[in-house]
């Protein structure tokens, strides 16, 4: 009687460490917030996300929200910052950038749109920045459609908008863009990543 009620002790012990131990491998592996599961063309949405996590690589992802009456949709490739030096480093100052890795990112319209007091046809276009220490300047393209900044051509810009990047005190690991609506008409498209944040302001004609 004795040996079997050790058994069972033994079991219990080590039942509760194999359960212990998953749960802690677990959590080294998963990041402190949500990174949605790819859909059926592998595109994500990335969530604020404070921690690194084990995907490799710059994620196929997506945004999408409305303003007013307009839908708007941006793809994009999301890199991980992974103790790096991201702004004068990863991504110099004062240079074109595509807002994300491997292609330009599109942003997309499905209805008539005001930025930067320039009125923007359903469609779409490009996303650039150019990031400075103290200013920004974001750009709508009309060829969305390009690798990386080869291809780019200020000719073919729509409407270029200087903008003052905020210090954030919360670490976001991923590039992450929203779509936040302000009022029944306005609101802005917000850019995440490492601890910066930069906004550009956006209206609808409803």
């Amino acid at each position: 009687m004795k040996a079997f009620t050790g058994s069972i002790i033994f079991f219990i012990i080590f039942s509760d460490c194999s359960n212990h131990r998953t749960k802690e491998e677990q959590s080294t592996k998963e990041p402190s917030s949500q990174i949605v599961n790819p859909d059926e063309e592998g595109t994500r949405i990335i969530a604020e996300q404070t921690a690194s996590d084990t995907l490799k690589g710059s994620l196929k992802a997506k945004a999408m929200g409305t303003i007013g009456n307009a839908g708007v949709t941006i793809n994009y490739y999301s890199p991980a910052v992974r103790g790096r030096v991201v702004w004068g480093g990863l991504v110099p100052f004062d240079k074109v950038w595509v807002t994300g890795a491997h292609r330009a990112t599109s942003i997309d319209f499905n209805q008539e749109v005001i930025v930067g007091g320039v009125t923007i046809a359903p469609g779409k276009y490009a996303l650039f920045t150019i990031p400075g220490k103290d200013e920004w300047t974001i750009i709508v393209n009309k060829n969305w459609e390009q690798h990386l900044a080869d291809d780019y051509d200020p000719k073919d810009d729509i409407v270029r908008v200087k903008v003052k990047p905020e210090t954030e005190d919360t670490h976001q690991e991923r590039l992450r863009f929203t779509i936040e609506a302000s009022s029944d008409t306005k609101g802005e498209i917000v850019i995440y990543w490492e601890k910066l944040e930069v906004s550009l302001p956006i209206s609808s004609r409803n």
